[in-house]
């Protein structure tokens, strides 16, 4: 059985940092690329950033860029994302997804394997 399961989240203060994990179970993903997307309250859910197999290629969405990093543990079966400058905007449900082999994807609909995702909320 195939399970990807978040923690990490919590209630934050704008301003400050979190670190979000994602470890893999039942599943080898050191060759898949690997992605983070969140939904917020009535709101579609919208990309984050991924990362390719290999850790070398990533991608963010604008709206993160230059304050949230993405990585992966291969030993560990597990992708991150560091969090910085937090603000209230960023409150939302944050999930994990596995793409398959290779690369990575911005779009939900091309992820297999979703985690049923933190709680992260960022107060003003």
């Amino acid at each position: 059985q195939v399970q990807l399961v978040e923690s990490g989240g919590g209630l934050v203060r704008a301003g400050d940092s979190l670190t979000l994990s994602c470890v893999a179970s039942g599943r080898d993903i050191s060759l898949n690329g690997m992605g983070w997307f969140r939904q917020a309250p009535g709101k579609e859910r919208e990309f984050v950033a991924a990362i390719n197999w290999s850790g070398e290629r990533t991608e963010y969405a604008d709206s993160v860029k230059n304050r949230f990093t993405i990585s992966r543990d291969t030993a560990k079966k597990a992708v991150h994302l560091q969090m910085r400058s937090l603000k209230p905007e960023d409150t939302a449900v944050y999930s994990c997804a596995d793409f398959g082999a290779g690369s990575y994807s911005v779009r939900p609909n091309d992820y297999t394997y979703w985690g049923q995702g933190t709680q992260v909320t960022v107060s003003s």
